[in-house]
C-alpha cells in the first residue's frame, strides 16, 4: 500500500554540506496496515517459531545451542557491516587461557557483539529490566566499548548528522533524522514498542520497529547491529520466544539488496506491507533452519557418544571431554579440566580418544597452549558465514 505521508524532510548540515534529512512519521503507520495479504506469511512464521520454541523447551541443555547460535549471529551481523572474522577466530579469541590467539580489530568487534547481546539478555532476565531506550543505549555502550567505534559516543544518541552510502553527504543514498529529532523519534519508537490493544501482532510490531530504528539511525556507529538485536529482544519481550534462538542476519545477508530496497520502499512510499511480507518470510525460513540445525546437532552428539562407548579402552573421561566440547566446541585442555573437574592426564587421555575417532582435532599446531575443536560441530557452524 502506498502512503502519502511517510515522514518529512528537514535541511541539515552534514560535513559542511546542506542535505535533506528524513524524519519518519510517528508510529503506527497511517493509514493502518492492511494485514489481509500477510495472513499466510504470518501463520507460517508463527508455526515455525512455535516449533523452534517447543524444541528449545525439550532440549536437555538449551545453553549448548545458545552458545554457538549467539556467536554465529555475532559473526554474521558483523559481516553485514564489513567486519570480517570467522566463528573459529571468535571462539579461539574467547579462549583467554590460550596465548598467541590473534586479537585483530575485527575479532574484538565481534566479541563486543557477543558481550553486548549477553548484557541485554542478562538485564532483561535477571534484573527484570524493561526493553527500553535506556537498555538499547547500554547495549550500544558494550558494543562499542573496545576497538573501532570506541570514539563514537558509545551508549549515547548522536548529536551530529550522519549519512548512509555515497562518497560524501551531498550524494548520500539516505540521510537519517537530524540529531535534534533523534530523542523524540526514539521516544515515539519506545512508546509504540510497548503499546498494547492496538491489534498489531508482536511479529508485525518487531518488523515495524526494526525499520523505524534503522531509519532514525540514533547512534554514530553500530546502528545495524543494534537494530538486528532489537528484533530478537522484542520477540523475547513479547514472549513469542522463551530462548534467544532466532537471528535474521543470515537471511538479511543472503538477500541484502532486497532488504535495502524494501527499507527504501517504506521511507519513500510507505509500503510497509511489502517489507513485512519479506520480514515474515525471513522469520519463517530462519526459524525452520534453526530447528533443522538443532536436530542435526542432536543427532551428531548421539552418534559421537555411541562411537565413544564402542571404544573398548574408552574411559568415562572421554565422554566428559566430549560433553565439554558440546558446551564449547573450541577449548584448551585447561578449560576442559575446569569444566569437567578431570585431572590433566585424564582430560588429555580423553581428548586423544576423541582425536583418534576424528571427533576432535588440534588447531594451533603448537606443543603448548594447544586448542582443540569439535570438527563436525564447527563445520555446521561455518555454514552461511562465508565472507561477503
Amino acid at each position: 500500500m502506498r502512503r502519502d505521508k511517510t515522514g518529512e524532510y528537514e535541511s541539515a548540515n552534514a560535513g559542511g554540506e546542506l542535505v535533506r534529512a528524513f524524519i519518519p512519521a510517528r508510529l503506527p503507520p497511517h493509514p493502518p496496515l492492511d494485514l489481509s495479504g500477510l495472513q499466510e506469511s504470518l501463520a507460517r512464521a508463527h508455526l515455525a517459531l512455535g516449533r523452534l520454541d517447543a524444541l528449545s523447551r525439550l532440549l536437555p541443555d538449551s545453553g549448548i545451542f545458545l552458545y554457538p547460535y549467539i556467536r554465529k549471529e555475532a559473526v554474521l551481523s558483523s559481516q553485514i557491516e564489513g567486519i570480517q572474522s570467522s566463528i573459529a577466530d571468535l571462539m579461539r579469541f574467547e579462549a583467554a587461557d590460550a596465548p598467541g590467539i590473534p586479537a585483530n580489530g575485527d575479532v574484538v568487534e565481534v566479541s563486543n557483539y557477543v558481550r553486548a547481546m549477553h548484557h541485554g539478555l542478562t538485564r532483561m532476565r535477571q534484573d527484570d529490566f524493561p526493553l527500553s531506550n535506556r537498555l538499547l543505549r547500554e547495549i550500544h555502550a558494550v558494543l562499542l566499548s573496545r576497538g573501532r567505534g570506541s570514539d563514537k559516543r558509545p551508549g549515547e544518541f548522536r548529536q551530529s548528522q550522519v549519512w548512509i552510502g555515497g562518497s560524501r553527504p551531498g550524494n548520500a543514498h539516505f540521510v537519517p533524522s537530524p540529531p535534534r529529532s533523534v530523542p523524540d523519534c526514539m521516544g515515539d519508537l519506545e512508546q509504540f514498542l510497548h503499546t498494547v490493544g492496538d491489534g498489531i501482532p508482536p511479529l508485525i510490531r518487531a518488523g515495524i520497529c526494526h525499520v523505524q530504528f534503522e531509519t532514525i539511525h540514533p547512534f554514530l556507529d553500530g546502528n545495524g547491529r543494534v537494530g538486528r538485536l532489537l528484533i530478537t529482544f522484542m520477540l523475547l519481550h513479547d514472549k513469542v520466544l522463551t530462548q534467544p534462538l532466532l537471528y535474521l542476519s543470515l537471511f538479511f545477508k543472503q538477500h541484502r539488496q532486497t532488504y535495502y530496497d524494501l527499507l527504501d520502499g517504506v521511507r519513500r512510499t510507505g509500503d510497509w506491507e511489502a517489507w513485512l511480507d519479506f520480514f515474515l518470510q525471513g522469520v519463517a525460513e530462519t526459524a525452520e533452519g534453526a530447528e533443522s540445525t538443532a536436530q542435526r546437532l542432536l543427532q551428531m552428539f548421539n552418534n559421537d557418544e555411541n562411537r565413544i562407548q564402542q571404544e573398548i579402552r574408552a574411559p568415562a573421561s572421554a565422554l566428559r571431554v566430549h560433553q565439554a566440547l558440546k558446551e564449547h566446541p573450541v577449548a584448551s585442555i585447561q578449560a576442559v579440566m575446569e569444566r569437567t573437574s578431570l585431572s590433566f592426564n585424564a582430560a588429555s587421555s580423553g581428548m586423544r580418544i576423541l582425536e583418534r575417532l576424528g571427533i576432535a582435532q588440534e588447531v594451533t599446531g603448537q606443543r603448548r597452549n594447544r586448542l582443540f575443536e569439535h570438527r563436525e560441530y564447527m563445520a555446521i557452524l561455518y555454514e552461511g558465514t562465508e565472507p561477503l
